[in-house]
């Protein structure tokens, strides 16, 4: 990067006097913004046939950085045979880290004028970490959880990267503990961070403060994501000290919600009963808002599935019973079960967590499975236990694609294979596009032209076939021409794109990288080629 000539006068001027402080927060303010500069190509170049940009900060304007991360980046891109694969790994890998930890005290160490508080008091402790999305300046659970993915396993090996996620952990237990409905946040005041600002005019219940929560759109799939993010810390480090009160509070409100969200829009005798949850937005954009006044279309008793307002798209369900995100709950139920089981004494809770994951499996299978003419038995993408149905799958995971990457089912599984046969065609899916330069997956979120990348490579990670893995990398590189992922691609020009900086994408990328790299490692390293893992 190359600094303005004032600031490196300022610089020079800082160094003069021995301000070394001072130098490195005029350095911070010298680095450019992230959205534009992704936008633009940067040297070195890949020398591959598509020569792609190098898009990573200059070091001094990383977010954050891990010895651990960088040894991964150079044992992969050192291997990988194709140049344009690799540059986009070196790229995505370290995003997150690079480019999204905007707020992150280790020791839960606070400056006395700016001591956050709860609403009974207290003050938060601990180690705490907030991560944006990208180039909103807001924190998603979901993207955030799946933002770190890729650092999990090398959380024993870096005391850092350690105490990041365990420092995401404990602040996604405050946003739940404060906000469960919402599935966006505000950075903490603590941050010193301001409130980015969100212009829409939404009437929601129950009510939120604007200025912890930047959006609250009712998402099943964020409170799977919270205990996702504390289940995979612990099954890659074997660690549970995160169990904390806190914590154990924001299980009880994911567990509160879920009950509540369980209930049917009609009682035993008929009589409609409002949610406890309801949404509108002045908007002309219909996916935005929910029906009915804010309650959404109703949904029959006695199914043992979730209402989920909203998809991981941020768009709004049809059927309120989202098959997929119901899926990852009794994944992560369960799991979290395991987690309280291996760290003793909390027996009663961990039967409570594994009896209602393995009860909402079976009500996944039950509601969820339904026969398609062309296809046989395949998973709807949303149900409403009336008989009413929604048979299509969207790119944001999770998806019906993405079932066996989420830890539902085998991807052998006949039913899945029914279904995601389904889900990438364009004769069962309605949102499969097409067209001369790009093909995948899309959804309503963007438009009927637009596929993202995202759902290529989660079909890549769900396959069992060399040529079928290789054609999705392949076509997600062709698309990546500013040598990072993109959040989807117009399947007729893959020069018009939407969001140059997706963390969430690029991780899915890496992850993807080295799903191949230990699996089928002959694919992208060369025949004979060993299989590589992160250590």
């Amino acid at each position: 990067m190359v600094l303005s000539i004032l600031a490196l006068t300022l610089l020079g001027l800082g160094q003069a006097h021995g301000l070394a402080h001072d130098n490195a927060a005029i350095l911070k303010r010298a680095c450019p913004d992230y959205t534009t500069y992704s936008a633009q190509q940067h040297g070195p170049y890949s020398g591959g046939p598509l020569n792609l940009p190098f898009q990573r900060p200059a070091e001094q304007c990383r977010t954050f950085t891990s010895a651990a991360v960088e040894k991964v980046i150079e044992e992969v891109t050192s291997r990988l045979v194709d140049k344009d694969l690799a540059q986009i790994f070196r790229n995505a890998y370290p995003n997150t880290l690079d480019t999204t930890i905007k707020w992150h005290v280790p020791n839960g160490t606070y400056s006395s004028n700016s001591r956050l508080t709860r609403r009974d008091g207290s003050v938060w402790t601990g180690a705490q970490t907030f991560i944006v999305t990208g180039d909103i300046n807001a924190e998603w659970l979901r993207d955030s959880t799946n933002q770190l993915l890729n650092y999990q396993t090398l959380a024993t090996k870096d005391k850092s990267l350690f105490t990041l996620i365990h420092g995401a952990i404990n602040t996604q237990a405050e946003f739940v503990i404060q906000s469960p409905y919402c599935e966006s946040f505000q950075p903490p005041s603590v941050s010193g961070l301001p409130p980015y600002k969100n212009t829409e005019q939404d009437t929601v219940h129950p009510t939120y403060d604007p200025s912890f929560v930047y959006e609250c759109k009712y998402e099943l799939d964020s409170l799977a994501h919270f205990l996702k993010l504390g289940n995979t810390f612990y099954e890659s480090t074997g660690t549970t000290d995160f169990l904390s009160d806190r914590w154990f509070m924001a299980l009880q409100t994911v567990l509160n919600v879920i009950d509540a969200e369980s209930q049917p829009t009609f009682d035993a005798d008929g009589q409609y009963v409002e949610n406890v949850y309801t949404f509108q937005r002045e908007t002309t954009i219909g996916t935005e808002t929910l029906n009915l006044g804010g309650i959404g279309n109703p949904i029959a008793r006695h199914t043992g599935l979730i209402r989920s307002a909203y998809r991981p798209s941020d768009d709004a369900t049809i059927f309120p019973y989202f098959i997929p995100p119901n899926a990852m709950m009794s994944v992560e139920l369960q799991k979290t079960a395991k987690l309280l089981k291996a760290a003793g004494g909390h027996d009663k809770l961990a039967e409570e967590l594994d009896s209602r994951g393995k009860k909402l499996a079976k009500a996944v299978q039950e509601h969820g499975i339904v026969n398609h003419k062309i296809y046989g038995d395949v998973y709807a993408y949303e149900v409403d236990g009336y008989g009413g149905r929604n048979m299509m799958d969207d790119a944001n995971v999770p998806s019906l694609l993405s079932l066996p990457y989420l830890g539902y089912l085998d991807q052998d599984d006949k039913v899945y294979q029914n279904t995601r046969k389904m889900v990438t065609s364009q004769a069962g899916n309605p949102y499969y596009l097409t067209g001369p330069a790009f093909h995948g997956i899309g959804g309503p979120h963007i438009g009927l032209q637009n596929a993202w990348p995202m759902s290529l490579l989660i079909q890549a990670q769900t396959s069992d076939d060399d040529k079928e893995i290789m054609d999705c990398i392949n076509l997600v590189k062709q698309s990546s021409l500013t040598g990072l992922i993109h959040e989807s691609i117009n399947v007729t020009n893959i020069n018009d794109y939407t969001r140059p900086w997706f963390s969430w994408a690029n991780s899915v990328y890496a992850q993807t990288i080295l799903k191949v790299a230990e699996e089928r490692p002959h694919l992208i390293f060369g025949k004979g080629a060993k299989p590589y893992r992160p250590e």
